[in-house]
């Protein structure tokens, strides 16, 4: 058995990169990783798409191919990856960033400049609208549904089975 003074606590947390340790002794907490200041993906948007070599080929014990192989293949799975993804990004990301720019613009300028000015004009134009469209209705509408009411709240309905 190992005595509590050699053990040391290590929570788990995977949303973050750093790593702590913490000893009983010593409440002092160590980070291994350093502060990054190019964060491309600050609020975690892509989260899913961290894929790594051993989330997509994995080995079981049984099965096992010679160790230069497996480790070629983990850095030519990387490698491919990282230089696939830079070629492409090369090719796509300025047409890409242009034409969702001039979305978002446009978007921006139909928002700012049409949708909230006559949203603001119906919530000008509304209460005196609303008023009359009660009266109205207050008016015309509410008597003759009472009236039909009225007249037929006292019609029953009896429902009997008849036997063949």
């Amino acid at each position: 058995m190992i005595p509590d003074q050699y053990l040391i606590e290590c929570p788990m947390d995977t949303d973050k990169d750093e790593k702590y340790l913490q000893s009983q002794a010593n409440t002092t907490v160590y980070s291994d990783a350093p502060l990054r200041l190019d964060v491309r993906d600050p609020r975690g948007v892509n989260k899913h798409l961290k894929v790594d070599f051993s989330d997509v080929l994995a080995e079981p014990d049984s099965f096992h191919s010679f160790d230069k192989v497996w480790t070629w293949s983990d850095i030519l799975f990387e490698s491919s990856k990282l230089w696939c993804y830079r070629i492409i990004s090369l090719l796509c990301a300025v047409p890409v960033s242009l034409i969702s720019g001039l979305l978002f613009a446009i978007l921006g300028c139909i928002h700012i400049w049409c949708a909230m000015p006559c949203i603001q004009l119906c919530n000008i134009c509304m209460p005196p609208i609303r008023t009359l469209w009660a009266s109205l209705l207050d008016i015309f509408v509410a008597p003759v549904c009472a009236s039909l009411g009225r007249c037929l709240s006292f019609i029953y309905v009896n429902v009997t089975k008849q036997r063949a």
